[in-house]
């Protein structure tokens, strides 16, 4: 299977190391938080293909963890917990868990069902998923990615960058996006489109450049 990161959330240092070190002897990458303020902050941050997550936290556990999560985003979540009662169970998968294991687990079952899931999960957004040399953009997930790094965008710089990558190639004026991207009830100006197109060039990094200035007539992305 491709090389994935593994984002384990867990107060437990040694548990943490245990994972951690089960993980990446069967070639996964992994990262750790002790806490869910810091899991969300590594989410934001970094790219992040699935979560172990401990119920039993401070502060905020797990579930409304999960809950929080899923107010933003759907990267598979598996539950790794002591917590085995069957209710415990229903509401970790109904909150928008991918699986849920019990301590104590073999190292081998671990590993089988991280996979499952991240077989499931990926070969379902195979067709959601946009590459174009550093840059990754998951359509379904709302994600962008360049250079292995996550990039925080909002809500219509994600949506004007997903237009025109699915377009590539294609030529269109500041109105042609206005109308695509914001709306016919959009009552701004094309000025609009300009800003939305400086500041993604800047937050893109080295995949900014991507999207090119056609003079007298608009934007396109082309790489």
């Amino acid at each position: 299977m491709e090389n994935r990161t593994i984002l384990i959330v867990d107060d437990e240092e040694d548990m943490r190391f245990l994972v951690s070190m089960y993980l990446e002897n069967s070639g996964f990458s992994c990262l750790q938080a002790k806490d869910g303020e810091e899991a969300l902050q590594l989410l934001h941050t970094k790219q992040v293909d699935l979560m172990l997550l401990d119920v039993m936290m401070p502060s905020v556990d797990g579930f409304t963890l999960c809950e929080r999560i899923r107010e933003r985003s759907d990267v598979p979540i598996v539950f790794l917990t002591a917590r085995g009662e069957e209710w415990d169970k229903v509401k970790g998968f109904k909150l928008g868990g991918d699986d849920y294991i019990v301590k104590p687990f073999s190292p081998g079952e671990l590993i089988a069902r991280i996979e499952a899931v991240l077989r499931r999960v990926f070969q379902t957004k195979k067709t959601d998923d946009l590459s174009f040399g550093s840059l990754f953009i998951d359509e379904k997930g709302r994600k962008v990615v360049v250079d292995g790094e996550a990039i925080l965008l909002t809500l219509k710089e994600f949506d004007l960058l997903l237009f025109l990558a699915k377009h590539a190639g294609k030529v269109f004026t500041r109105e042609d996006l206005l109308l695509r991207v914001w709306g016919y009830d959009y009552t701004g100006n094309a000025r609009t489109v300009d800003t939305h197109i400086k500041t993604l060039r800047i937050k893109l990094k080295q995949a900014g450049p991507f999207i090119k200035t056609v003079w007298g007539i608009g934007y396109k992305f082309e790489v």
